[in-house]
């Protein structure tokens, strides 16, 4: 396990560090200047130079990159260019509103997806079965953002249940998390169904069955518990997923969290609040990858082998 372990982990700081090259330079090599964001465009050639220089802004590429890899190994993320501010401290204020979303959201996404999918799979080839993958073949194709404007528009706005925008309240996190939890629920719910499917079809499922087991003790107590081996992987590898599709959402209904800083900070090319916020969510999700593969080795112990 701790062979296993330590090769996931290579993987994973190899990735990281990818990933800070493709974020660093596809930031640094867009159009524009964030100093004209800074100063304005009536100032001295002499004044702008003297402020790129105070931000390493004048050094080559390469040189801004190994020192922005030296304060990121330090932990420092760099200051706002626009707020004047540490990167790290703005992220720490908006980081738990995100994780306060997506955390929701998952668990309203496997609350719908696990029943519908066991439903599915034991009325397979029924009218019900073909209803359900219907409307999650729907919730599949269906845009997030999209989704999220029509919640706004029918529940908010007409029915005015919820609140159009904002943060501070339970109510402010519904609408959001449904967002992100029905159309990540249709496409749990059909992994869910496969699972299932292919563990009712065991032997082992036909002798609980033969031996006059209730129909309900078959299912809950030999095939839910063998058909959640998959899922549970799935939860790892949803939890990154979650994290970066919130980020559309929070724009969408105005929430504080890191995709409304990130969609700011983008505007307004503050470039070290960018790279910082894509650092975090990256990483997110590319531990939520790592945490599904060591929980998928702790539940399938024949995956260590591989």
């Amino acid at each position: 396990m701790l062979r296993y372990f330590a090769r996931r982990m290579t993987f994973l700081v190899l990735t990281l560090l990818g990933m800070t090259i493709i974020i660093f330079s596809m930031l640094h090599l867009a159009p524009g200047d964030p100093i004209d964001l800074i100063v304005g465009p009536n100032v001295t050639p002499e004044v702008r130079e003297n402020i790129r220089h105070q931000y390493g802004l004048d050094e080559p590429l390469v040189v801004q990159y190994f020192g922005f890899m030296k304060s990121l190994l330090h932990g420092d993320l760099g200051e706002s260019i626009i707020q004047h501010k540490p990167v790290s401290e703005l992220i720490a204020e908006r980081f738990f509103v995100t994780l306060e979303l997506s955390i929701t959201a998952l668990v309203i996404s496997f609350l719908i997806a696990i029943p519908i999918g066991i439903k599915a799979a034991l009325k397979r080839n029924t009218i019900t079965d073909y209803s359900l993958m219907a409307v999650s073949l729907i919730g599949i194709s269906m845009p997030t953002f999209w989704f999220g404007l029509m919640l706004l528009y029918i529940v908010a706005f007409k029915l005015r249940l919820f609140p159009i925008s904002g943060y501070g309240t339970w109510k402010h996190l519904i609408l959001p998390a449904l967002t992100i939890g029905i159309t990540d629920a249709a496409l749990v719910a059909r992994m869910v169904r496969s699972s299932m499917l292919e563990v009712i079809r065991q032997d082992y499922i036909r002798t609980a069955r033969s031996k006059g087991l209730a129909e309900r003790v078959v299912i809950n107590k030999h095939a839910l518990r063998n058909a959640l081996i998959p899922i549970i992987t799935l939860l790892g590898l949803r939890i990154g997923w979650v994290v970066g599709g919130s980020v559309v959402v929070e724009i969408v209904f105005a929430r504080p969290g890191l995709g409304r800083l990130m969609v700011d900070s983008i505007l307004a090319r503050d470039y070290p609040v960018v790279q910082g916020t894509m650092i975090v969510l990256t990483t997110c999700i590319i531990l939520g990858n790592l945490f599904a593969d060591v929980l998928y080795a702790i539940v399938d112990p024949r995956i260590k082998l591989r």
